[in-house]
């Protein structure tokens, strides 16, 4: 017998729609500010575990059909070869540069920096490592 969880639903989509796009702006932000790869993460799995325990794990697999556990080597990869990168210019590990781009459509100036790699390679790390160990958890496997 199903509850009526109407309100639930209705505002689960609300929140994780707020959820995705905080996380997104924290990692946009992170490596000038407060924020970054990993707070972001944790805020994109949240709004998964949100979605995950309203409309259950069968039915958010159909829609996302991601594997979580394959986030963890990319990101790791991506996050390694990023500080591994600044060897190629004869930098120390983790050494960062960045760069101005003028006149970008939509977003106007922008600042593009190597740090944000490695971030986006944690930010993998984060999502689907919360997300392998929640989903294991409650899935019992």
């Amino acid at each position: 017998m199903r509850t009526n969880d109407l309100i639930l639903r209705t505002t689960t989509i609300l929140i994780a729609f707020i959820l995705l796009a905080f996380s997104i702006y924290l990692f946009l932000a992170g490596h000038n500010a407060p924020g970054g790869g990993f707070i972001g993460g944790l805020m994109t799995a949240a709004a998964f575990v949100l979605m995950y325990m309203t409309y259950g794990y069968d039915q958010v697999k159909k829609i996302i059909p991601v594997n979580f556990r394959f986030m963890i080597p990319v990101g790791l990869l991506i996050a390694v070869l990023t500080g591994a990168g600044s060897f190629l210019f004869g930098e120390p590990f983790l050494s960062q540069t960045f760069a101005h781009l003028h006149h970008v459509p939509i977003f106007g100036e922008m600042e593009l920096a190597t740090a944000m790699l490695f971030d986006l390679g944690v930010y993998l790390t984060v999502v689907g490592i919360t997300l392998t160990i929640i989903l294991s958890i409650a899935n019992d496997q």
